[in-house]
């Protein structure tokens, strides 16, 4: 087997010749040297993560080793990106993932979300789509990728084990079903102010830069609709379009009450695992009653901590070092590859430049003006932090707004929105990341399905802003 395929070694060239011509083409008049080496690094990381001409894990050590040798960024800076309390987060959320299937939990509660939901593979669908957007109105997106990703997983397995789908449609639903969890975990938030970072930087915003503060109900109001019409496009997009399965063969399966009895009661360890799981669900969407303030990142390392703590029946704990053989080590290392890029570009300055280049806006219709900002910020947030990318646009749009004689909140709330929606790669979402990790997708289903829905983002984003936000926003 060759080691490089014709696509792969085309991407081993392309990457360093972008970097170069990057570097090279954009004047010193234009960019400092420091924020060109950023964009060109980020420029040759992302050709590597695409062609994966390396594996992608060692492609995401890249930043590591070109920002400081080249003078983009100091070591310390690009370096602590990889232990970035996400990224702790994720090893949390990862190992109580592993206890799950370790006692084998995942397939009781895939087994009851098949019974309530229905067996039809566009419901299966549908319902994974619908929970976990409903979860993600209320709390992070990461959070709600990694509670939904093991249920996903093990409803995957069912149909996978039953022989319920083979082949090219079994194939087709499994990566439609990872892709609803990665992709509602994102819209979902849409529609509340607490369900993104983005959003309540909008409210913050509107309050300190215009004295006008935006309600939660308000919000609800014009972000549910977005996000209700979005997770429709998703649906129809993912299971009409994309991934199109046939139905289950004209019959349903007949495993799931069979099975269930088959499992029998839980386990102690089950019920310990599920427990664990329960509490730190919970801690994630109520935290805002404690009397002390805890962040996401301790919360999964804590249930993550309990199940090395806890014994079980066995002459074991529910969880033992050797387990943690099948964690994702790599995709962390792609997560914190993703970060250190979006350290350089907040370090340099890179996003002001970015910034200065969408003031060409200036002077055109506010329709025009909106589609455009729109579209630069979605595609924008797929390289970069969506917290950063809100806080550096999000003001620079009250400005915009005067100069084009419009009342800002709908270029606010668009650049809030799109901060929000970046469906391409692995590292632009940590929903998408945590998918990622399932060895299912490649990351040419990721980009092709993502680019699609980034361009249905921008005819959804811009609709409700321009119909709809100034009926909430009176």
């Amino acid at each position: 087997m060759k080691v490089y395929t014709k696509t792969k070694l085309t991407g081993l060239w392309l990457g360093p010749i972008g970097f170069l011509l990057i570097f090279g083409l954009i004047p010193e008049a234009e960019l400092a040297h420091a924020p060109r080496v950023v964009l060109a690094v980020t420029a040759w990381t992302a050709v590597w993560w695409i062609t994966e001409a390396v594996p992608i894990p060692a492609a995401s050590l890249l930043p590591v080793i070109l920002l400081p040798t080249l003078g983009g960024l100091d070591v310390d800076t690009a370096a602590k990106a990889y232990g970035d309390p996400i990224v702790f987060m994720y090893m949390g959320g990862f190992i109580i993932a592993i206890a799950i299937e370790k006692w084998n939990l995942h397939q009781r509660m895939a087994l009851h979300i098949l019974k309530r939901i229905g067996t039809e593979s566009h419901r299966i669908v549908l319902g994974v789509m619908v929970a976990t957007a409903f979860l993600s109105m209320w709390i992070s997106n990461a959070a709600t990728a990694l509670m939904m990703l093991p249920v996903a997983l093990a409803v995957i397995k069912e149909v996978r084990e039953k022989g319920i789908l083979k082949g090219d449609s079994l194939q087709k639903f499994s990566k439609s079903v990872l892709l609803s969890v990665a992709y509602a975990a994102s819209i979902g938030g849409l529609a509340t102010l607490v369900g993104s970072v983005p959003n309540a930087v909008f409210a913050a915003m509107s309050k300190q830069m215009l004295n006008r503060e935006i309600m939660f109900f308000e919000w609800f109001l014009f972000g549910f609709p977005v996000t209700v019409l979005f997770l429709i496009i998703l649906y129809l997009y993912l299971t009409k379009v994309q991934f199109k399965v046939s139905r289950f063969e004209g019959k349903k399966p007949d495993f799931i009450d069979h099975d269930l009895h088959a499992l029998g009661p839980m386990t102690r360890e089950e019920k310990t695992v599920f427990a664990v799981f329960l509490m730190t669900a919970l801690l994630w969407m109520f935290k805002f009653l404690l009397p002390f303030d805890i962040s996401d990142t301790s919360i999964a390392i804590l249930g993550a901590l309990l199940l090395f703590l806890i014994p079980g029946t066995k002459d074991e704990r529910i969880l033992e070092w050797k387990d943690m053989q099948s964690l994702p080590w790599g995709k962390l290392l792609l997560f914190g590859g993703g970060l250190s890029l979006a350290a350089g570009f907040s370090e340099t300055d890179v996003t002001g430049w970015i910034a200065g280049k969408l003031k060409l806006l200036e002077g055109h219709p506010y329709l025009f003006v909106l589609i455009v900002l729109t579209g630069a910020i979605l595609f924008m947030t797929e390289i970069m932090s969506n917290t950063a990318v809100a806080n550096m646009v999000i003001p620079m749009t009250v400005g915009l707004g005067a100069a084009i004689h419009v009342e800002p909140y709908g270029l606010m709330a668009a650049a809030a929105l799109a901060s929000s929606c970046a469906f391409m790669l692995p590292i632009s979402t940590p929903p998408n990341a945590a998918v990622f990790s399932a060895n299912v997708l490649s990351m040419k289903d990721m980009i092709k399905a993502g680019f699609w829905l980034n361009a249905a983002g921008i005819l959804i984003i811009v609709t409700g802003v321009y119909f709809l936000l100034p009926a909430v926003l009176q």
